[in-house]
């Protein structure tokens, strides 16, 4: 009865808090923690998705998200001021920074207008990796820890690592949940 009842009392007020937004999937004592951070504590209070306290948001206005939530994670920072598009399940691990704003070098007061990121669908973003400004990532890319993505993989199906990020290993087409 009791879980019933903080289902009901979930929904109704997850629908309020965030309106929009699928929180089915998302943890309900992390839902808990982001909604006490960002409407009670005001930080990240200006993202209209669940973003962890540690993680920083810049330009969400900019940011295409998915099914999955950017920011979530601990210690991401997702700049967004340029631009990124995140596709369907696109996965984002702790400390992964995605900056799509680079300062111009005549002078740094000014920034550089870049193309906006792309992530392809069912990508995973793993530990502390970096996506620089102007990348897309194809689809079904993994992008190993610490890695440095520099410039475009548009090719799908990959695992990418290193700092410049290069292609170690060529995968598989992603597996389909069905259900069963």
């Amino acid at each position: 009865m009791k879980r019933f009842i903080v289902s009901i009392f979930g929904i109704l007020f997850f629908r309020w808090a965030y309106p929009g937004f699928d929180f089915h999937r998302f943890p309900f004592r992390r839902l808990m923690k982001c909604f006490i951070a960002q409407k009670i504590l005001r930080i990240n209070s200006h993202v209209p998705w669940p973003v962890s306290w540690t993680s920083e948001i810049k330009g969400y206005e900019k940011i295409v998200r998915g099914t999955e939530t950017p920011g979530s994670a601990l210690g991401c920072y997702i700049d967004g001021r340029n631009g990124i598009v995140l596709e369907e399940n696109v996965w984002i691990g702790p400390k992964v920074s995605i900056i799509s704003m680079n300062h111009d070098l005549l002078d740094y007061n000014q920034y550089k207008s870049e193309e906006p990121i792309r992530i392809g669908r069912d990508s995973l973003l793993a530990t502390g990796c970096t996506i620089l400004p102007g990348v897309v990532i194809g689809f079904h890319t993994v992008v190993g820890a610490g890695a440095v993505v520099t410039k475009s993989f548009p090719e799908g199906n990959q695992v990418l690592a290193g700092n410049p990020a290069v292609v170690i290993k060529e995968i598989g087409s992603y597996a389909t949940f069905t259900g069963n």
